[in-house]
């Protein structure tokens, strides 16, 4: 009997299988591609502070990353992209791309740089989710990681402290959310009725952002006007992950109003097409290459009530 794929990640709480961004994108792939994982928790081990999260281990190999754990799983024939044309795969790695650039430097401080956020959420979690002494260590550690990365990928001059960064992240991070909600639209999901890899990346990002309880949450407010944004993740705990979700609704704002999309956004989606497009003329030939047919079973029914909203607001 083949050995079974373990996957390591961080633990779950808010009603969430994982409070970590990468785990539950890898976790919303695997269950999208009803790839079967052993999945162990890395709370209160010695791992909290020597392994690569999320980390798959197959046959011997270990894989860290949620693009290189993706491939890998698409190799084993677990593949939620199969069906995408070229133009949609072009435009899954453009938004892809997006999420990392505009969307991801505003959660890491949100959770880890946020004074108030990580004081009385994010350090208080980790804290009680790893073994003394690393309880003393690992929040910390975590916490410089993400305020150097957001130095490195924004603090372009003039812009050289955390506080002046801080109104551009939130910012872009905002327009990110718009266009994906304008992108969304009325659909189950980002192709239509059955989940993709730029489901789970969605999914992965913006899932703790709206289930944290947090404090402080100018950015969580403002996804929180997005409805089929908020219904689009609840839909994917309630039919993936009910067990981690206990059919515990978030509430989004039922009248939020929703002006045209503005110039900013217009230009955001024009340079996602343009990387969309130039991905595509890239992936042509690797496109003709023979591929197998994944493991692939019937999606499950979705549960989305209601019309949504897809125009974002200003």
């Amino acid at each position: 009997m083949a050995e079974p794929m373990e996957l390591l990640c961080w633990g779950g709480d808010w009603d969430l299988p994982s409070v970590h961004t990468d785990s539950l994108i890898v976790l919303a792939y695997a269950k999208f591609s009803d790839a079967k994982l052993a999945v162990k928790s890395i709370d209160w081990t010695w791992r909290t502070i020597t392994a690569s999260v999320p980390q798959l281990h197959y046959e011997g190999s270990a894989v860290t990353e949620p693009t290189q754990i993706l491939n890998f799983l698409r190799k084993q024939r677990f593949n939620a992209d199969y069906e995408l044309t070229a133009k949609q795969g072009a435009d899954t790695m453009a938004y892809i791309a997006l999420l990392e650039e505009k969307l991801r430097p505003a959660l890491l401080h949100t959770f880890w740089v946020d004074a108030e956020n990580y004081a009385n959420l994010t350090r208080p979690w980790f804290t009680s989710h790893s073994p003394f002494p690393l309880n003393f260590f690992v929040p910390g550690r975590q916490a410089s990681l993400a305020l150097s990365r957001i130095l490195l990928t924004k603090a372009e001059s003039p812009l050289l402290n955390i506080t002046e960064v801080e109104g551009k992240i939130y910012s872009e991070a905002k327009e990110c959310l718009n266009l994906l909600s304008h992108r969304l639209g009325n659909f189950h999901f980002f192709f239509g009725d059955t989940p993709t890899s730029l489901d789970a990346f969605v999914f992965g990002h913006i899932a703790p952002l709206i289930k944290a309880p947090l404090p402080s949450g100018q950015l969580q407010k403002h996804l929180n006007q997005l409805d089929n944004l908020c219904q689009f993740c609840n839909t994917i705990l309630k039919n993936y992950f009910t067990d981690a979700s206990a059919e515990k609704r978030t509430d989004c704002s039922p009248t939020a109003i929703h002006d045209p999309v503005d110039a900013n956004l217009q230009k955001l989606t024009q340079l996602v097409n343009k990387e969309s497009n130039l991905i595509e003329k890239m992936d042509d030939n690797l496109r003709s290459s023979p591929q197998h047919r994944p493991h692939r079973h019937e999606s499950k029914p979705l549960a989305l009530a209601g019309e949504r909203n897809s125009t974002p607001p200003s």
